[in-house]
């Protein structure tokens, strides 16, 4: 994938030196973090944030994007903007307009933002500066926001910008084997709404607890992170995106003995993969789950992570 396909990898242009940078998430202590690809040199972007969740990175605008969960009963969630330097922070959906916006998707082609929001049992998507807000799916059937059926709830969102899909997860209870993986055209067919829309593809049942996702559309695979129990729980899958889903393929356990396994984002010029998990650890791993390490420890309750090569 290149720039325009996803921000979780992106590489600079005019000919200057860049350099591999993570961008992670500590919903504990609300912050946003940058380190080098090693783990080396550690910076504080972001103080303050309200339980953040999800990151993506504009290298070409110079802006981080993220989303606060807040408190779901307050209907509080929110995107927020800010520079790469930290500077010039700015809240582009405000409180009211989603209640708990999980992983978040920069597609730089239409210059649209998409995230799944949990207790309000949605797809959403917006333009760049949070306007023109849209629900793409909306999965509560009636029930009020926010949502207590945690079989509805969605929380990881990725893009094919090329083929117009969207795909999302469904994590169901703690555990209890009724996580799910979707896919839909990202345009809701003609004379059908959000909530009554018949194009929606179920990929996956039956699964742990699937959080987040992304995609390697060269290769035509889908990846996962997955926090349920073990064994195909704590871990991240991989599957291809052209299987034939009516005979319920088993999706590839690539990694395992993750602890609340969170946040994924893969850089393929470099053949790896980065993830998080809410015990405070960022593992690097090729793309095939080979040559696990651990290049942070004891970081506090981590999320959503980001790759990107900055100069």
């Amino acid at each position: 994938m290149n720039a325009t396909e996803t921000l979780k990898t992106t590489s600079t242009t005019g000919g200057k030196a860049a350099t591999g940078r993570l961008f992670y998430l500590e919903a504990s202590g609300g912050q946003i973090h940058s380190a080098n690809a090693d783990g080396s040199d550690r910076k504080v972007i972001v103080s303050g944030a309200r339980v953040p969740d999800g990151v993506v990175v504009d290298v070409e605008a110079g802006h981080i994007y993220w989303t606060n969960m807040g408190v779901p009963s307050k209907n509080d969630g929110s995107i927020e903007r800010v520079d790469l330097d930290g500077k010039n922070r700015v809240t582009i959906i405000g409180e009211g307009k989603t209640f708990t916006p999980k992983q978040l998707h920069l597609e730089k082609k239409s210059g649209k933002l998409y995230w799944c929001d949990r207790e309000g049992m949605r797809v959403m998507r917006a333009n760049l500066d949070g306007s023109n807000i849209e629900t793409l799916v909306d999965t509560s059937k009636g029930d009020a926001r926010p949502g207590t059926d945690l079989t509805k709830w969605c929380v990881g969102i990725t893009v094919d910008p090329d083929r117009g899909q969207i795909y999302w997860t469904q994590k169901g209870p703690d555990d209890a084997g009724k996580g799910r993986i979707f896919r839909a055209k990202i345009d809701i067919p003609n004379g059908e709404t959000a909530a009554n829309r018949t194009d929606i593809e179920l990929l996956f049942d039956g699964l742990p607890e699937p959080i987040d996702l992304e995609l390697d559309l060269k290769n035509r695979f889908i990846y996962w992170t997955d926090r349920g129990d073990p064994p195909r729980g704590n871990t991240v899958n991989r599957a291809s995106i052209d299987a034939d889903f009516t005979k319920h393929p088993t999706p590839d356990i690539l990694l395992t003995h993750l602890m609340e396994g969170i946040g994924i984002a893969l850089d393929f010029k470099g053949d790896r993969m980065f993830l998080t998990d809410l015990a405070g650890t960022i593992y690097s791993a090729k793309l095939d789950g080979t040559q696990k390490k651990p290049l942070l420890v004891a970081q506090g309750n981590l999320t959503g992570i980001a790759y990107a090569e900055v100069s």
